[in-house]
């Protein structure tokens, strides 16, 4: 009982120990990321176990031996740890804040029209107890709606709220999953909850994976959906003037070369006189670089285990294809306002890599460039809700409001846009 006890504990200790400080190698960066992503999210949850855990055991204890010491030295051990994550994670709301306050300016909310929901508060509370029970009884779905020929691979789901609104701003959602995994179901959903409760609608899309399918496909098939959003979304209220896309990982390049591309009419064979382009991007913990050209071991490995055998096509050629599939490689002044989030203990994509797509986009946009480094966050923090999700979400829907109700003016300014 006393060795179950403590090898829990220090099993723990292992997971909270690489949430702190994770793995960065290739080979170990997986693991390192469900370990740590876990870990760091549900911290308050972990140490109410983990108080349990311990309580539970003293109560059954009549004496204690060495290794219920040592369970006990490791459980004090993880409590702290999970009190420093939890410091950390509500340092998000604030490092976002810093973000939008040095791109958009110190006044920027008074362009915001829209006001906060009133129960904001105490949804995000409810949310944060229940992190798996994702529902707002103020937003309606429509599930598996056909953008294109071709299977469930092709279909979207719409986020809207139950009354229905009218010329209302979209957010477009593209999953992640390394371009061969993922669903149009399982992420971003606080996000597009908490925009459609807004009054957005919210459009989340699967799109065709490798390694059955080879690049470019996954982002014709995106902009293919936005081809039905152009047709299709005033059916549920929708205004497709103004498109914003988000995105994470997989999700947040091809977010990103949707905003990147949209005067590339050979991205939308047979559809080339539908207008694709976005008017923000919001990509969380995006991948930039195809070629890996910007110097992290990351990039390398990913280059060589996953985009050369399963992603880009058997002919591509290096490093010119690669470059033309790479956000860092297609930026023009012309990009739209930009908000890139990205966590510091993201172990699947560097942060130097985020690092050198911002400079890069800063030194050409027309448009501001808003930049979060996310301290302490591993990749896909925003999966559910959690108290660093919660803060960086709500400012993520600042950003999106900004950019929608300073359009015009914003217009004005850049004549070619």
């Amino acid at each position: 009982m006393s060795v179950g006890f403590a090898a829990r504990q220090l099993l723990q200790l292992g997971f909270t120990a690489n949430a702190l400080r994770p793995l960065r190698s290739g080979r170990a960066a997986i693991p390192a990321f469900v370990g740590g992503w876990l870990t760091s999210e549900l911290s308050p949850h972990l140490a109410g176990l983990t108080a349990v855990d311990v309580a539970t055991h003293l109560g059954r204890t009549d004496r204690l031996d060495r290794a219920d010491v040592i369970g006990i030295a490791a459980a004090g051990l993880n409590l702290a740890g999970f009190v420093r994550l939890f410091a950390g994670g509500r340092q998000a709301a604030a490092e976002i804040e810093h973000a939008l306050v040095e791109a958009l300016g110190p006044d920027y909310r008074s362009a915001i029209v829209r006001a906060p929901r009133p129960d904001d508060e105490h949804a995000a509370l409810t949310a944060l107890a229940m992190p798996f029970r994702m529902h707002d009884v103020d937003v309606v779905a429509r599930r598996r709606l056909a953008y294109a020929p071709g299977g469930r691979r092709f279909e979207l789901d719409v986020f809207h709220h139950r009354d229905t609104p009218s010329n209302a701003p979209v957010l477009l959602q593209i999953h992640g999953g390394a371009w061969v995994l993922g669903t149009k179901d399982t992420q971003a959903i606080p996000l597009m909850l908490h925009m459609a409760a807004r009054g957005w609608v919210c459009v989340s899309v699967n799109y065709p994976l490798s390694p059955r399918n080879r690049w470019p496909e996954h982002l014709v098939a995106v902009k293919r959906a936005m081809q039905w959003i152009q047709e299709h979304g005033a059916e549920y209220g929708a205004d497709p003037s103004f498109v914003a896309v988000t995105g994470g990982s997989a999700g947040g390049h091809l977010a990103a070369m949707m905003a990147l591309t949209a005067d590339d009419k050979s991205l939308q064979p047979g559809f080339e006189d539908v207008d694709t382009a976005v008017q923000a991007c919001v990509p969380h913990y995006g991948v930039y670089d195809f070629t890996a050209e910007s110097g992290t071991r990351s990039s390398a490995y990913r280059l060589e285990s996953l985009l050369r055998p399963y992603v880009m096509a058997t002919d591509a050629r290096y490093p010119e294809d690669y470059r033309a599939a790479s956000p860092l490689y297609r930026i023009t002044p012309e990009a739209p306002p930009f908000l890139i989030v990205h966590g510091t203990n993201d172990t699947l994509v560097p942060i130097g890599e985020a690092r050198a797509f911002v400079d890069r986009l800063r030194s050409a946009s027309e448009q501001p460039v808003a930049y979060a480094e996310i301290s302490g966050a591993q990749h896909a923090f925003d999966i559910f809700p959690s108290v660093r999700s919660a803060g960086v979400l709500r400012g993520v829907a600042r950003f999106l409001e900004w950019t929608h109700d300073t359009r015009e003016a914003r217009l004005t300014t850049s004549p070619q846009r």
